[in-house]
């Protein structure tokens, strides 16, 4: 299924997407992380009210919100989990390439994550090099702690399309990547979950970004270095993942820092985040 978070008439509800149109869910949970909290039983019931529900809603009559508005706690993200964009981003600093040992994880504050379609805020007295990055984000469906890689895919509760908009220089003034990573809005999430019956592999899927329709990105999920299981076997050693846990799998080459010259997003931009199997987010640069 394609689970969605969506207001129509001033209220926020859940559903499911069957033939392009939008069936309520919202008598099984009243949010997204309620419903992945609920377990199997809960998908069951959804299935059963989108097979047999006599009435939706079209679509273009709702606003579509991230699927998980409002997550518990921050983003889990991954840095350099693709070979060129690790090379890309030690060469724009002439540095030597060094590949990771170990997943490089850091976060995202709850307060990033943006609807699908809506505006990304841009403060040109908060940051010049605001950045894009098209990311395979994965929905931990169960709590598990200590999980090894072959029980991992059991814990996975669906995915989708993210875009880690990044400040580039508050990377380097604050020497980490959190405060560059957590502007408000700079995490744009969805267009909704698929549930991963639908996508049980999600290691040959391609990922773009386009910026005012130009390609950017382009590669696939093969090529990351820690796939799902072996980033979900690192993240729950000794720390307990929960239901509706929001992991961002790391960006492939052709962000805008690492390009000769640099590329940045100014407002008015338009950029495009799509991932093969998922569909696509597409968010505007405005000014605040």
């Amino acid at each position: 299924m394609k689970l969605v978070t969506y207001s129509y008439k001033d209220q926020d509800k859940i559903g499911a997407l069957r033939d392009g149109a939008i069936v309520d869910l919202t008598s099984i949970a009243p949010t997204m992380l309620k419903l992945i909290e609920m377990g199997p039983e809960a998908l069951i019931q959804a299935r059963n009210i989108v097979e047999s529900a006599a009435e939706s809603l079209p679509l273009d009559s709702v606003k579509l919100k991230a699927p998980i508005p409002n997550p518990r706690r921050n983003v889990m993200c991954l840095g350099l989990n693709y070979a060129e964009h690790a090379q890309e981003h030690y060469a724009s600093s002439g540095k030597k390439t060094e590949l990771p040992d170990f997943p490089i994880v850091f976060t995202k504050a709850t307060t990033t994550v943006n609807g699908p379609y809506d505006d990304i805020p841009y403060d040109p007295g908060v940051t010049a090099e605001l950045d894009w990055e098209v990311e395979l984000a994965v929905i931990i469906g169960r709590t598990g702690k200590n999980i090894s890689p072959n029980q991992a895919m059991d814990y996975v509760f669906g995915y989708a399309v993210l875009n880690d908009v990044s400040a580039r220089e508050l990377q380097r003034q604050h020497k980490q990547f959190f405060k560059g990573k957590s502007l408000d809005g700079a995490c744009p999430l969805g267009p909704w979950i698929v549930t991963v019956d639908e996508l049980p592999d999600p290691h040959h899927l391609q990922v773009t970004s386009r910026v005012n329709g130009e390609v950017k990105q382009d590669s696939n999920t093969s090529l990351m270095i820690f796939n799902v299981p072996a980033i979900i076997d690192h993240l729950s050693r000794g720390m307990t993942l929960l239901p509706g846990d929001i992991v961002a799998t790391g960006t492939p080459s052709g962000v805008g820092f690492a390009r000769q010259p640099p590329e940045f997003l100014q407002a008015g931009d338009v950029v495009e985040c799509e991932v093969e199997g998922i569909g696509t987010i597409k968010n505007r640069v405005a000014l605040t």
